[in-house]
Order: C-alpha cells, then structure tokens, then sequence
C-alpha cells in the first residue's frame, strides 16, 4: 500500500455514500475523495464540508465505474482505499475491485447481491499478489450481521437455526438504487437452506408479522435473497435453517410488494426493476407516513454448552431517522482499521467477522443506536 491517507468514495454524495464521508470527516491527515458521475452534486457536499472546518481534507471528482478510461482514472487520482456505494449490485461485474487491485487499492463496498459477495472470491489470488484487501458486503449483511453471531456463538455448542430480520422505518432516507436493487428480485426464487435441505424461496413472498421490542413494534416481512443464505451454512457448519427476511413499514407498501412478488412469480412480469423510477416516486409520496424508527432483529438457537436448549434473541433500534447509517457503519470501521493499520490481510473475501460487536458499539455510540439481547433456555 502506498503512503498517504487518500479515501476514495464511490458514489459519495449517495444515500450511504455521504453518511460514510461524514462519519470519517474528523479523521487528521485524510484526504476524502467524494467521486462519482454528477461533479456537481460531488462539489456541493465537499463544499459544505470544508465550511465546518473538519479535521479531514475533502476533493470533488467526476468518475463514472462504466467509463472505459476508469481504471487509468482511478491510477491518476491514487487512493488508497476505495470505498464502493454506487448498487445496485446485482448484475455488476468485477470492473471495480478489479481496477482497485490493478493500481495497489485497497476496496471495501456495500454490496448485498448474493452472487455478487458470494464470488468475491475469484479475485483472491490477484488481490494477494498485489497485497491489497478486497472486501465485499460490508454492511448491515453480511458485515455486521455476523459479527453479532459471532459474539453469540460461543455460548453454543452447536447453533441449529439462524432467522433474522431488517425493518426499516417509513421516514428514513432511502435511494433508488436500493429500490432497484430489492425490485430486482421480487417474485423469483433463490435457494434457501431449511431443516438441512436447500429448497426455493421467493422474494418478498412468505409475508409474517415479527415482534422487535416496544420502541420498534411488530412489523411485516417476507424474504429476502441476501449473501448471508449461502455464507451462514457455510461458517457456522451445524445450522439446519437460516431464514432472512425483511419489510415495509406501512401495510399498503408492504403488501403491495407481495402482491407484486405474487405476479412475477406467475410470470406477468419478468423484471419489476424496469419499473423502478414510478415505483420510488410512488412510495416518496407516503414518506410522511410511519415512523423514523428501524431495528434489526437476529434470534440463534440451538443447544448451550451443557446440552441444553437455548435461544438468543437481539434486537438493534434506531430512532429519530438514524437507521441508514447502519449498513454503512461497517466500511467505516473496516476502513479506520486500514488507516490505522491494524487491519492488514490481503485478499478478496466477503464481509465475515472482519470487526467485533464492540468495534460496533465504539462506531454507533454517538449516532443513538441501541440494542439488547434476551435468552432463553428449554
């Protein structure tokens, strides 16, 4: 890794992209790069910034990831970290991380697409031998959702079953790329592992209702195709059953996608992401609507380590509109142990146990973020 502290944030005036910009805004002696196609919005958050006086050094600068010049670009402007926001995720190639490797780059991105995570992979040798640090999924999952397992784990001799869940508030923020990227696969099927068979499940299908905690509520989900289905069976070797579901808050979105998901199912549509520009303009109009409040729910069970039943179940919350930065709260950490190297692997390889819940908790602590465990024996 060359010397310098230049972070390179794709996408960096986006949804997540400027709360990450914000969150490492008061780091001395970094240079904060807000890139991405629209140099003009890049410049107006970089101006804002250097009006506060922050502790970090900020630059605006256009750079488009489908430009065939990209990589040369990205070798001119010499990151040494390049953080990726710029989803949806599903249907991109490697182009990115692949030119990160190629100029000495480390890259860290947000990605939830299962193929998209699940592969990263592929680049490991490459990213080894240019000794840089690949890192897909670092968000609300795969990245923090198993650092909370992990933290729970050891107080299992074996975990039988993984069912966790994200409900997002109505009023918090949200980007069209998310959008598209959820639409994407609404109604078609992906491979789920169920009392230790690998059946179909369908997205957003399978709609329940799941209590959180009283500040949060009951809210409606249905499931979700993320890289955690594949991960999970994976890293925790004993699990029969990992189940992954989220939700809309308001009945009337909630329902309308399992509606939607029922008619992609029957094949009248193909693809609802074609339809992702009235869609998202539809659900802006209901903003006002629900509440700010969002959580996370994960519940493990399984047997402790005498052999006896036991259910964990946490719960995160996060009020007053705060619940997007969770899923960027990950790339952050990761790239503050980069910075201040005590992160030094090199590699490609999804978003895994790479920081603890407590390096969560030293992030979340000044954002409001709450949460709390209960457990259960027999």
């Amino acid at each position: 890794m060359q010397h310098g502290k230049r972070v390179l944030v794709l996408g960096g005036y986006g949804n997540f992209g400027k709360r990450i910009v914000e969150s490492l805004a008061n780091l001395d002696g970094v240079k904060l790069i807000i890139a991405g196609r629209d140099i003009s919005r890049a410049s107006i958050l970089r101006d804002e910034l250097v009006r506060k006086a922050l502790s970090a050094t900020f630059e605006a600068v256009a750079l488009d990831i489908f430009d065939p010049e990209f990589e040369h670009q990205l070798k001119q402007i010499a990151p040494n970290i390049v953080i990726h926001t710029g989803g949806p995720f599903q249907g991109q190639n490697y182009r990115v991380p692949q030119a990160c490797i190629s100029v000495g780059s480390h890259y860290i991105d947000l990605a939830d697409d299962r193929r998209f995570v699940c592969d990263i992979h592929k680049l490991n040798a490459d990213a080894i031998r240019n000794h840089v640090l690949v890192i897909s999924g670092a968000s609300s999952v795969p990245g923090l959702s198993s650092s909370v397992v992990d933290h729970f784990a050891p107080q299992f001799s074996r975990i039988d079953e993984i069912d966790f869940a994200i409900a997002p508030g109505n009023k918090a923020e949200r980007g069209e790329a998310t959008v598209r990227g959820i639409l994407s696969y609404t109604g078609h099927a992906f491979k789920v592992l169920r009392h230790n068979e690998w059946v179909d499940a369908y997205g957003w299908l399978s709609p329940r209702t799941l209590f959180f905690d009283k500040e949060i509520g009951k809210r409606f989900l249905a499931d979700i195709d993320i890289p955690d289905l594949e991960l999970f069976p994976q890293r925790y070797p004993s699990v029969k059953t990992v189940r992954f579901q989220a939700g809309l808050e308001l009945p009337i979105l909630h329902y309308g996608m399992v509606f939607m998901a029922y008619v992609a199912k029957l094949g009248l549509i193909k693809n609802w992401a074609s339809f992702t520009k009235p869609i998202f303009k539809a659900s802006e109009l209901l903003m006002p609507f629900g509440t700010d409040i969002g959580g996370m729910q994960i519940n493990l069970r399984g047997a402790n380590q005498d052999g006896q039943r036991l259910h964990v179940k946490w719960v995160l919350g996060a009020k007053d509109g705060i619940g997007p930065y969770i899923p960027t709260l990950s790339a952050t950490i990761l790239t503050k142990k980069l910075l201040s190297g005590e992160l030094s692997l090199s590699g490609a390889m999804p978003c895994l146990g790479l920081y603890t819940l407590h390096d969560f908790d030293d992030e979340a602590k000044d954002l409001g973020i709450y949460h709390h465990m209960e457990q259960r024996l027999g």
